[in-house]
C-alpha cells in the first residue's frame, strides 16, 4: 500500500509540477489536459489546456495533481505535504527552492525532534513541511 499526496490546483498545475520536478530532481510521467482526455467535447473551451491528471516521480517517491475541476480547485486548506529527507544540506536546498516567493511559516532549523524542520506555503499557495528527522 501506499498513500499518495494529490495536489489540486486552480490553473497553476503545470507551472507547479514543473517547479516541483526540478526542485526535486524528478520526471513527469505523466501529464494530461482536459483536451487530451476522451471527456474534451464535455469540457468548456477555455479548460482544454488545463491539467486533468498529473504524476512526478523523483527518487521512488509520486506527486499527483490537477487542475480542479471545481470544487476540487481549492487552495488546500487543511493539508500539507511533508518531506522526510536524509541530510541537512538536502533540507537546506529543498526549503529554499520550494519557500521562494512563497511564505514561510516557521524557518528550518533544528529542533527536539529533527536536524533540520521548517514549514512554508509555496508561491502556488501549496503547504509543505520539510523534515532531516535525528536518529533515534
Amino acid at each position: 500500500m501506499q498513500f499518495i499526496a494529490y495536489l489540486n490546483f486552480n490553473g497553476n498545475c503545470r507551472a507547479a509540477f514543473d517547479v516541483y520536478r526540478d526542485v526535486f530532481k524528478g520526471d513527469i510521467r505523466m501529464r494530461m489536459t482536459y483536451g487530451d482526455s476522451p471527456m474534451c467535447d464535455e469540457m468548456p473551451a477555455d479548460s482544454h489546456n488545463l491539467i486533468m491528471h498529473t504524476l512526478l516521480e523523483a527518487d521512488g517517491a509520486v506527486l499527483m495533481g490537477a487542475d480542479g475541476p471545481p470544487p476540487h480547485g481549492d487552495p488546500g486548506q487543511g493539508t500539507c505535504v511533508n518531506i522526510n529527507v536524509d541530510t541537512p544540506e538536502e533540507a537546506e536546498r529543498i526549503f529554499a527552492a520550494l519557500s521562494a516567493g512563497g511564505q514561510v511559516q516557521m524557518p528550518l532549523q533544528e529542533t527536539f525532534w529533527a536536524i533540520r524542520w521548517g514549514s512554508f506555503t509555496d508561491r502556488f499557495g501549496k503547504p509543505w513541511m520539510i523534515n532531516c528527522m535525528k536518529e533515534v
